[in-house]
């Protein structure tokens, strides 16, 4: 009766807490969105490219021959409204078909079996190469996987044949999904007795949310499995030959973020700590508040000479890279128009990469020091 609860719940608040309906009896949101054609495309689902609805295109039926008729500018409150309304009968009947089954085994609450299995697997930075093992067999076998916007479209075209997919993504000024719903999602298809697989960019419990999800999971009495990624950090260093740590040059590696909590313009109140010259920095997400930062890691005395690096789209096909010294990396990255996701990496050991542009008399220094 417990599984029968939620998700009559779940269906109630599908269709008025969290998932509103649109004001138009006849939503068809597909039509509102402005699809990604550009040649240079994104490894990543951007936004609300083409790619995502053709990847989850079991949760729109009918509707998505409709995709390229009309063109409405992007109002993407509405567009998740809509979104979410088109596929709210799939996901009920995905959720039916799943109690169904549950109940003919016995039944979750009966005794004779639990609830299903819920994995957060990290995919790593982009190439599908870099997944572990363990990561490729729980794909395998999902019967649905909600999936972020920087999970490479290479990784998605492992999942299995019979699996479902959930665009659950999140960019600046869009988010797909609240954190709260993704939380009931996975909550009532676990329940449901699905092998369910959050798929994340990176490392699920490096700036990921991962663990919040965790947290929910176990408080709900549902077992999560974490598979690990290789971290942005980690992969894409490594693809640029920059050891994070080196003996003499940085004994310490710290990462932050670039987004605050609210939204605000300025989250890396941290600067002055961060700002230590035998350390390697390390920033995610963090185009938008490279300026400031860079400023207050100088002005806390961080040399402006400090070699660093700007990466978009690492370890991808489409990767693009700008080297520069701390104090003209802004203005480079602004001059070389890099967009969502880069990684930044500041400190003395981005000069030992083999691709570092500058004159190779500073790295002589740094390995002499040694």
């Amino acid at each position: 009766m417990a599984l029968v609860c939620k998700l009559q719940s779940l269906s109630s608040s599908l269709s008025s807490t969290h998932f509103r309906k649109p004001n138009s009896l006849n939503p068809q949101p597909i039509c509102s969105l402005h699809f990604n054609s550009s040649s240079n495309s994104s490894p990543f689902t951007e936004k609300t490219s083409i790619e995502r609805y053709q990847r989850d295109q079991w949760l729109y039926k009918n509707h998505l021959d409709q995709a390229t008729l009309c063109s409405v500018p992007p109002d993407f409150d509405s567009i998740r409204q809509n979104d979410i309304a088109l596929q709210l009968p799939e996901l009920r009947k995905l959720l039916q078909v799943l109690r169904e089954k549950r109940e003919s085994e016995g039944g979750y609450g009966s005794g004779k079996c639990g609830p299903g299995n819920v994995f957060l697997v990290g995919t790593g930075p982009g190439d599908p190469e870099l997944l572990t093992l363990k990561a490729y067999r729980v794909i395998q076998n999902a019967d649905l996987l909600l999936y972020d916007r920087l999970v490479s479209n290479d990784v998605l075209e492992l999942v299995g044949s019979g699996a479902r997919l959930l665009y659950v993504g999140k960019t600046a000024g869009y988010h797909s999904r609240t954190q709260e719903v993704i939380h009931e999602l996975l909550l009532s298809f676990a329940e449901a007795g699905a092998n369910v697989v959050r798929l994340k960019g990176g490392d699920p419990l490096v700036f990921g949310r991962g663990g919040e999800e965790m947290d929910f999971l176990r408080q709900q009495g549902i077992e999560v499995n974490v598979i690990p990624g290789i971290t942005a950090a980690s992969g894409i260093a490594a693809k640029l030959g920059i050891p994070l740590t080196h003996r003499g040059v940085a004994n310490s590696v710290r990462f932050l973020t670039g987004h605050s909590r609210k939204g605000g313009t300025d989250p890396l109140f941290v600067a002055e700590n961060a700002a230590d010259p035998d350390s390697t920095l390390v920033v995610y997400m963090g185009l938008s508040t490279l300026p400031s930062l860079a400023q207050k890691l100088m002005h806390h005395g961080l040399p402006p000479n400090t070699p660093a690096v700007a990466v978009e789209r690492g370890t991808t096909p489409q990767q693009r890279t700008v080297f520069a010294e701390l104090k003209d990396l802004a203005d480079e990255i602004i001059s070389a128009e890099l967009v969502s996701p880069t990684l930044i990496i500041i400190g003395k050991v981005v000069a030992l990469s083999p691709s570092w542009p500058y004159s190779s008399k500073e790295v002589s220094c740094l390995v002499e020091a040694i």
